[in-house]
């Protein structure tokens, strides 16, 4: 303890000696190539350490260590000093009066660094300060830029120019600032901590326009060839201010297509392509393209590209139209309806462009004509002919495509004109023909007779025949009683189906053709078959006369060819008659093979006197070679043998 004492009066010494090596110079200075550069610097030392030899100093760079031997810029003592500022420093202060400020001249890129300052007061009085002023040797002047600009808001750019050096004084101007928007200038001179900066402020409000522009900051010294410039370009902030897209377009189903979108904003923005709540394609970019393949119908509509870079938000839409051609058009099922009724027939369809949809009964045109994609036909009041096939016919510029149904109508029976009594030659043949759906039943009533006819017997023929809906039924009346004539018999037709039941009076009609051809046919046959016999007998006359003996008959020559002569004419006659009693039915084949019994017939009106004549014809009869005497066989002369010719 008694140690200590004498000890710490010594050691507070020591503190209060070294804590007055002081120095005080700018921590930071600057200055312009080629221009020069003052360093102020005021310095103190210990009283005890007050010499009469008086103070020298010196300037190291980069690091205050002697023993690392650092560039010396200025020695008092000596001229000595680093080659990089021979004759360009000077010591502007008076060390006595313990200011050190420095001069240096000409300055280059490389003088920038750290100064240090060492005070040499004689023997151990030697000692280099910590404190250091760092120089900043500037080709270009500072532009003091803010770390972002916004668009539409002001915007401050200040110019920053060092005033250290009192031989040269700078001037401050901007460049490029003609298509700037009301700019103002506003120009200061600040000095701290014995330096100072010359600064000029240029305000306006930029615009998206103004991004990417060039501005300057010119530095110069009045009366010299000094200059300085520093560009600039903005870099303005700004949303989307524009959205471009491809215009609303047409393709065909199939077919491949390219959205193109470009978003003007600052910076690029998140481009996404959006199909209603779906987004196809996102990039971070000023462009985005989206390539859609083997379109289809769904794919048809708004396509929307919206650009958002965080300053804001922009969109634009197009339309994407697909043509195709018709789809097979939708229709209703097959109707089978009541006559009277009214249909409503429906055809939808798709198709770009709309088409044109045609309505057709059975290949004609039956429905106005409408370019949508649906139509409705409506049918009024449906008749019997309102039946058949209806077509919806699809078409546009691209294709077409139909659909069809069947509309069938149901209807009561109704009787057609070709229905009728006629008298023919094995009695009276009744037609009646009727049209119905379903096809009508159809029977004969003989009410003076108390007899429905429906079904062949022995006394009537009845046929049936139903083509479609329509029904034809045919009798024949045939009555093996009296020759003689008789009262007429009334024939009535009765039709029937589900909707109803008819009957008609059938009138009785004569066929003029049919009498024509009995009287004709008659009268021919009787001149034919007596022609035949008056040739027959001719020849036969002269044969005998110039061949046969006396007492003996001629053999014919060829008694075939007349018998064949006579047998076609008279098939011939039965044809005509045949052909006469048909009324243009389906039933010809019917009447051609049925020929009827060749006994009596049943008297039918004025048609009684008729029926009893009888045909007269001829027979060729070919037995054995006889004589008239009965005698036996002998050839001709032409070896043909003969039989006599008989009339009935």
């Amino acid at each position: 303890m008694w140690c200590l004492v004498p000890l710490l009066p010594l050691l507070l010494a020591v503190q209060d000696a070294h804590a007055l090596w002081k120095v005080w110079l700018p921590r930071d200075i600057s200055a312009m190539t080629n221009s020069c550069v003052v360093i102020p610097c005021t310095f103190m030392f210990p009283n005890g350490a007050r010499t009469h030899h008086g103070v020298n100093s010196i300037w190291y760079f980069g690091q205050p260590y002697p023993q690392l031997f650092p560039p010396v810029v200025f020695k008092s003592r000596t001229d000595v000093v680093h080659e990089s500022y021979k004759g360009r420093t000077k010591l502007l202060g008076d060390l006595n009066q313990r200011n050190c400020t420095l001069l240096i001249n000409n300055l280059g890129t490389e003088h920038s660094g750290k100064y240090y300052f060492r005070a040499d007061l004689g023997g151990a009085n030697i000692y280099t300060y910590p404190d250091f002023s760092e120089l900043k040797v500037l080709e270009q002047p500072n532009i003091d830029v803010p770390e972002e600009i916004l668009s539409d808001e002001n915007l401050e750019l200040t110019c920053y120019a060092p005033d250290n050096c009192p031989e040269m004084t700078p001037e401050i101007q901007w460049l490029f600032t003609d298509y700037l928007p009301d700019p103002e200038f506003t120009s200061e001179y600040a000095e701290e901590s014995n330096t100072a900066v010359l600064s000029n402020t240029l305000s306006f409000t930029p615009r998206p326009m103004h991004n990417g522009q060039l501005l300057g900051c010119r530095v110069f010294y009045p009366n010299t060839t000094l200059a300085y410039e520093r560009h600039i370009t903005l870099d303005v902030k700004y949303g989307p201010r524009s959205v471009w897209v491809n215009v609303s377009s047409e393709v065909m189903e199939g077919s491949s297509v390219t959205l193109h979108c470009e978003v003007d904003s600052n910076p690029a923005a998140r481009i996404s392509w959006m199909f209603g709540d779906q987004e196809l394609l996102w990039d971070t970019a000023a462009n985005v393209s989206l390539a859609l393949d083997d379109m289809s119908a769904a794919q048809e509509g708004v396509y929307t590209c919206v650009g958002d870079n965080g300053y804001g938000a922009m969109n634009a839409s197009l339309y994407l139209s697909i043509k195709f051609p018709p789809r097979e058009p939708v229709v209703n099922s097959s109707l089978t309806v009541l006559e009277g009724s009214t249909l409503a027939l429906h055809c939808s369809t798709q198709g770009s462009p709309a088409p044109t949809l045609t309505w057709l009964k059975d290949g004609e045109l039956v429905g106005t004509i409408v370019a949508d994609e649906l139509s409705v036909l409506e049918v009024f009041e449906v008749t019997p002919q309102g039946a058949g096939q209806y077509r919806c016919l699809a078409e546009n510029e691209h294709g077409r495509a139909s659909s069809s149904l069947n509309v069938t109508v149901e209807y009561g029976p109704m009787l057609l004109d070709e229905s009728k009594c006629t008298v023919v030659r094995e009695g009276v043949q009744c037609v009646c023909m009727a049209v119905g759906n379903p096809e009508p039943t159809i029977e004969f009533h003989l009410p003076d007779l108390n007899i429905t006819i429906n079904q062949t017997d022995n006394r009537y023929n009845y046929y049936t025949h139903t083509d479609g809906h329509t029904s034809t039924a045919m009798i024949k009346l045939r009555e093996k009683g009296d020759r003689n004539g008789g009262a007429a018999v009334n024939v009535h037709c009765s039709m029937s189906n589900l909707y109803g039941t008819h009957s008609v009076l059938l009138e009785l009609q004569q066929e003029k053709k049919y009498m024509m051809a009995v009287i004709v046919g008659t009268i021919g046959g009787v001149a034919v078959i007596a022609f035949i016999i008056a040739a027959v007998r001719y020849v036969g006359h002269n044969n005998k006369k110039e061949e046969a003996p006396a007492g003996t008959d001629r053999v014919l020559d060829n008694p075939a060819l007349y018998y064949s002569a006579v047998k076609k004419d008279k098939q011939n006659l039965r044809k005509k008659v045949l052909k006469t009693e048909l009324l243009g039915s389906k039933f010809n084949s019917i009447l051609e093979e049925t020929t009827g019994e060749e006994g009596s017939y049943a008297p039918m009106g004025s048609m009684a006197n008729l029926e009893r004549q009888e045909l007269n014809y001829a027979a060729l009869e070919f037995g054995g070679a006889r004589s008239r005497e009965g005698g036996a066989r002998r050839a001709g002369d032409d070896g043909s043998d003969y039989s006599e010719i008989k009339a009935k």
